[in-house]
Order: C-alpha cells, then sequence, then structure tokens
C-alpha cells in the first residue's frame, strides 16, 4: 500500500511539472490581459459565466501548450539545464500519455467555449492552431516568440466575442498591447537560456537581438506602454487608468535594472516580474470601471 501510494504521489507529481500548475507564472500571464479585454467588452464587470469559462479555459489552455511544448522539445530538453529535469526527458512520462493528456486539456476547454455562442467557438479554432504551432517554430525562426504572443493574445477577440457579440478595434489595440508585451517578457525567458539554445540550435528574439537585447527588449515596453495609453485615450480613461499604466511602466523600468549585467537569475527575476506589470493594468482598468459606474 505505501508503495502504490508514493508511486502515485510521483505520478502526480509528474503531471504538475508537466502542465506547469506547480509554476502559475504562465496563467497570470494569460489571465491579466483576458482580464482587460473581458472588462473593456463588457464596460465594467463581465457576466460571471464568462468569467468563470474563460478563467478555466487559460488554465486549461496554458496547461495544454506546455504540455505540446514538452512534446516538441522532448529530444531537446536533455541538453539545458534549465530542462533536463522535466518529466519526458527524465523518463517520468510516456510519449503517449503527455498527447493523450493533451487532447484531454484541448477537448475541456472545448467544452467550456461551447457555452459561449457560435463565433466564439469558431474563434477558439485558431487560438488551439496557434497554440500547437508555436512550440515547433523555434526551429524555423528567430522570431517564435512572436506566434507565442499571437497565441497569448488570442483570447482577446474571444473575450469580446462571448461577452458582446463582436470583435471591435479596440479588441484589436488590446491584442496588439499584450502581443509586444509577450514578445518582451518572454525574450527576458529566452535570456535566461540562450548560452544552451546556441548550443543544440533552438532560435529564439534573445539569440536574434544579441548585444542589442536590452534595448530591443526596451523598446517593445515602450510600445506597450504607448498602447495602453492609446487604449486609454480610446476609452476615455480616468486618472485610476492611467496610474496603472504609470506604475505597470516603472515596472519596466525595473525590469531594465535587473537584467543589466544579463544574469541568468535577473532574467528570470524580470521575466517573473511581469505578472505584477498585467495586475496593474488590470487593477487600474477595473478600479476606473468601478468609480464610473
Amino acid at each position: 500500500m505505501d508503495i502504490r501510494r508514493g508511486l502515485s504521489v510521483e505520478r502526480l507529481r509528474a503531471w504538475m511539472e508537466l502542465t506547469r500548475l506547480n509554476r502559475p507564472i504562465g496563467i497570470y500571464l494569460l489571465l491579466w490581459p483576458t482580464y482587460w479585454a473581458l472588462w473593456v467588452a463588457a464596460e465594467g464587470v463581465p457576466a460571471l459565466h464568462l468569467l468563470i469559462i474563460f478563467t478555466l479555459g487559460v488554465v486549461l489552455m496554458r496547461s495544454a501548450g506546455c504540455v505540446i511544448n514538452d512534446f516538441a522539445d522532448r529530444h531537446l530538453d536533455g541538453h539545458v539545464k534549465r530542462t533536463r529535469g522535466r518529466p519526458l526527458p527524465s523518463g517520468r512520462v510516456t510519449v503517449r500519455e503527455v498527447i493523450g493528456l493533451f487532447f484531454v486539456l484541448c477537448l475541456s476547454a472545448f467544452v467550456l467555449v461551447l457555452f459561449t455562442d457560435r463565433q466564439t467557438v469558431l474563434l477558439s479554432f485558431g487560438g488551439v492552431a496557434l497554440a500547437t504551432a508555436y512550440p515547433f517554430m523555434k526551429r524555423y525562426t528567430y522570431l517564435p516568440q512572436v506566434v507565442l504572443g499571437a497565441a497569448f493574445s488570442w483570447a482577446v477577440p474571444m473575450a469580446f466575442s462571448a461577452q458582446s457579440g463582436e470583435v471591435p478595434a479596440i479588441a484589436w489595440l488590446i491584442y496588439a498591447a499584450n502581443l509586444l508585451w509577450t514578445v518582451a517578457y518572454d525574450t527576458l525567458y529566452g535570456m535566461v537560456d540562450r548560452d544552451d539554445d546556441l548550443k543544440i540550435g533552438i532560435k529564439s528574439t534573445a539569440i536574434l537581438f544579441g548585444d542589442a537585447d536590452r534595448v530591443a527588449v526596451g523598446v517593445l515596453q515602450g510600445l506597450v506602454v504607448l498602447t495602453l495609453l492609446l487604449l486609454g485615450a480610446q476609452l476615455q480613461a480616468g486618472v485610476l487608468y492611467y496610474s496603472g499604466v504609470t506604475l505597470a511602466a516603472l515596472l519596466f523600468g525595473y525590469q531594465q535594472y535587473l537584467i543589466r549585467h544579463r544574469t541568468r537569475e535577473g532574467c528570470f527575476e524580470a521575466f517573473l516580474n511581469n505578472h505584477w506589470v498585467g495586475a496593474l493594468v488590470f487593477a487600474g482598468l477595473s478600479l476606473d470601471y468601478l468609480l464610473r459606474g
């Protein structure tokens, strides 16, 4: 009995690591822009059932994205210091189990979307396609972060479609802001693994930018702030929204400080800090709508 319990605990730990549920940073980074979109589409607090659907959908699709990423990198992760202990390269799960889990997660997310409207259901196929394609892009282009940004932003038009029945121009402004933000913070993430990626032939914006990486990230962060300011102008937002954006901009400055020596620890800490960027923008946005109400 004790042996079986130990094996089940190890198996559960492997599934947790495979889906990254033990590292929720990716969920946060997906969730904040989804909430931005839901609040803007609803001009305040969105419908409760949609809030539940999109929250659970983010968790499921982020987990599915991590699973398919590990499948795509199964022959490479063992050569990277940060990833060699993952469930697949360490032999704790099988390829068949990984593929099966990916389809179960995607199917579960699709069932959730069925409780929305037809247009949102159709849009969901684009999200699955982008999430599936991203892990393979790092073999063919130095811009896989752009594909990741497109995938991470796809919940934005879906949220507008589900909440308001349309995808207006302002939805694509939020989409653009999040895409730029994703490329910026995932470049920071890529800087952590750059030395290992160069050895095994993985491509990334961190490698593409080279010694100009800090400047490139800074430019992207500046464009994110500019896009969020344009969004505020479109929304006729008040001081609370702009306060949130200002604090987010200050955090971008702090991230530049963290990566000044390009250490693995500094770059990873800067990446994690982006959770608070998204949270501050959401706090400013939601409080602005609350004040208007």
